[in-house]
Parts: C-alpha cells; structure tokens; sequence
C-alpha cells in the first residue's frame, strides 16, 4: 500500500514538474534583455534615433560621429547605444514602410527611456533652391497617404481637405480620354494624451514644437 502511495506521488510529482518548468524557462529567456534594458535605462535619458534602410544607415555610419558601446537584438531589430558629440543616444533602423516606421519607434518609446526621436534619411526634394546633402527643418508636416479614387463625374465629398483632378494632367493636354478620375485626399486621425480617451481628433498639419526646431536649428555634425 505503501508502495502503490510513493509510486502516486511520484507520478504526481513529474506531472507538476513537466507543467511548471515550461512556465519558468520562457520567461528566463528574456530575463537578461531585462536585465540590460534596465541598466540601459538607468543611464539614461537618451535621444532616439531611427533611419530607413541599409543605404541611409551606411552614410550614418560613415561620418564617423556615432560610437556605439552597446548592442541590444529585440524582436528582429538591432538597437545601439552610444554617443555622438557627448550626447546620449539609441540608434535603429526600422525598415521599409509606415508600419515598420511606426512599430520601431513605439517600439522604442516602450523600452527606453527616451526624451524625443530623430527620423532621419534620405528625402525628396521640390525646391530648386535645395541640393544634394542640404538638410531640411520643416516647421510642420502632414501625411497625405489617406485618399479615395473616385469616377470622372463623381461627386467630392466635402470633408475631404483636398483633391486632385487626374485628368488635367494629361500630355500631351487635351489629347485623349482619361479614365483615371480624381483622388480626394482626406485628415488624419490623431490621438493625443492631452484629450479625451479613444476620441480621434481631425488633423491635415503636424507642427513641430519651437523646441525641436530651435535644437534642429543649433544642431552641428
């Protein structure tokens, strides 16, 4: 009888064990990274800086200024820590894409100890007076990426903030039928801390805080 309870308890035991060790070594994988991001932290705050692609980051890298101490790989992106002119900084590339644009730096702002991001990168140019390696500040920005294609003859819909008539750029002008009708751009959705919880503010222009221009402004590479 006595022997039938050990054999029980045994059983019982290994069952436990087989439950409770799969548990325990999940979370033991990511107790280093922690670990680190916590040491990180505390040496912070830093600037977060967050480029596109491999060729942006090569011509970063380049200029020499940045001298990374540490490297952290968290979820397929590699993030370093170090400095450029004695200034704290965390640096990442994020990937192609709004979404990966969006998911670093979230990314970022959840781990860290960040006091404000620099998107930097390559960018296109519509002013003449503007040349290769010139550096723009934009004192505000707006996404134009939420748009409809609408018939020839269809109506606009008035909260649209602005639209573009396909047709009249046709070339050569005047010549032929052109199908593609108009684009009619729409605002943003913008939520913000400073308002009501779940409730989307409308929003065509991002401006950029005085502060941030005035250290874009002073900024010396």
């Amino acid at each position: 009888m006595a022997a039938k309870l050990v054999r029980k308890c045994l059983v019982l035991l290994v069952l436990v064990l087989l439950l409770v060790v799969p548990a325990f070594s999940f979370p033991l994988k990511r107790r280093k990274p922690l670990n680190v991001i916590k040491e990180i932290n505390h040496k912070g705050p830093y600037l977060g800086l967050v480029t596109v692609y491999p060729p942006e980051e090569n011509a970063f890298f380049a200029t020499g200024i940045f001298k990374p101490h540490r490297t952290l790989d968290l979820s397929g992106r590699r993030f370093l820590v170090g400095k450029i002119h004695e200034k704290k900084v965390i640096y990442v590339r994020c990937g192609v894409g709004m979404v990966n644009a969006a998911v670093a730096t979230q990314q970022m702002l959840d781990l860290f100890d960040i006091k404000g991001i620099v998107h930097f990168g390559i960018a296109g140019n519509l002013n003449d007076s503007l040349s290769i390696g010139d550096v723009s500040i934009p004192k505000q920005i707006a996404h134009t990426g939420i748009w409809e294609w609408l018939n020839p003859k269809g109506k606009l819909n008035p909260n649209y903030v602005a639209h573009l008539d396909v047709a009249s750029y046709n070339v050569p002008k005047g010549k032929g039928r052109n199908l593609l009708g108009r684009i009619g751009y729409s605002k943003e959705e913008f939520f913000s801390e400073l308002g009501k919880p779940n409730a989307a503010r409308p929003l065509v222009w991002a401006q950029i805080s005085q502060h941030w221009l005035h250290l874009a402004h002073n900024l010396k590479v």
